[in-house]
């Protein structure tokens, strides 16, 4: 996607003025103290534990599912540190659209940038393997400090919030690629690039195959195995976390993948996904567990989540 200005005249009607309201409350939060992000993101997660009930089932029933040797106790905890997770995300996104570098710069660690630079060198480009942790909006800024990188973007619901969005990211990235325009990203491997993309989210069926994550079967996309065999391109995956006591965040970058893409897809996507829930274990409060991971279930399985409250309406 090319650069563009912002449309403002497009957004003034009546009905974009909360999301207004909002991006304004945001853009406050990314000059008050980083501690002060954290501490204000957590209540607005606590809050969204509260009143977001169709969510908090969603993450009930993930949890319940992936984590089957918690009690029912500890499960629920870390449902609820997961919404503090998931509020503090408003307060990086707010951070990583309008933060300087300077801000930025302080919260960065990272380790193995050596492997990126030395694909590179080589001429074939790279593929970051990520995924939907909730650090994901701004390990990408952070990222874009030290190494230029195209990212793709998932296309938001309200208007004015997609348009904001992709405007901060074409300030740190180029390009900018929708998640379903693997023809773009093909281009920009080609060029020896760097394409930064996570493949873990239920896409339905098209170009997925049903393989295990977390011991349930996941509709998986194909999408870095394909792209990596017609580039020639090495995946490298790519992890984020967010550290205590307000130190920041420790992005790694881990050595590609040796023999991938395989001879067998399927094999293929269950290593990728053993990597990513290797590293979910570690800090699970940090994935999107509020996905639908498991929307999309093989012929004859129940569905595991209740219609979303606006479509049963409808219906």
């Amino acid at each position: 996607m090319s650069k563009q200005s912002f449309p403002w005249q497009d957004y003034l009607a009546p009905k974009f003025w909360p999301s207004w309201l909002g991006l304004a409350g945001m853009r406050i939060l990314a000059v008050l103290p980083f501690r002060i992000q954290l501490l204000t993101g957590k209540i607005i997660g606590h809050l969204f534990y509260r009143i977001a009930r169709y969510r908090r089932e969603i993450a009930q029933t993930n949890i319940r599912l992936c984590f089957p040797e918690l009690t029912p106790e500890k499960q629920e905890k870390l449902v609820r540190d997961h919404f503090h997770s998931i509020g503090i995300t408003i307060s990086e996104t707010a951070l990583s659209w309008w933060g300087s570098d300077k801000q930025l710069n302080k919260l960065l660690h990272i380790e193995g940038l050596e492997y990126l630079q030395a694909e590179i060198q080589k001429g074939n480009g790279a593929i970051l393997l990520g995924a939907h942790y909730t650090t994901l909006e701004i390990s990408g800024s952070l990222l874009s400090l030290v190494q230029a990188v195209a990212v793709t973007y998932q296309e938001l619901r309200n208007p004015l919030f997609n348009q904001v969005m992709i405007n901060a990211r074409q300030r740190k990235f180029e390009p900018v690629i929708s998640r379903h325009d693997i023809r773009s990203m093909i281009k920009v491997l080609r060029a020896n690039k760097i394409v930064w993309f996570a493949t873990d989210q239920d896409s339905g069926t098209k170009n997925t195959l049903f393989v295990p994550f977390f011991n349930q079967l996941a509709a998986t996309q194909t999408a870095s195995p394909r792209m990596a065999k017609i580039t020639k391109a090495p995946v490298l995956p790519f992890i984020s976390r967010r550290l205590d006591n307000a130190r920041g965040y420790q992005i790694t970058i881990l050595p590609p993948l040796e023999n991938f893409p395989g001879d067998d897809m399927e094999q293929d996507i269950i290593r990728t996904n053993q990597i990513i829930e290797a590293h979910v274990r570690k800090t699970p409060e940090q994935y999107l567990w509020i996905h639908r991971r498991f929307k999309t279930r093989p012929e004859g399985m129940p569905k595991l989540y209740r219609k979303k409250p606006r479509r049963a309406k409808k219906q």
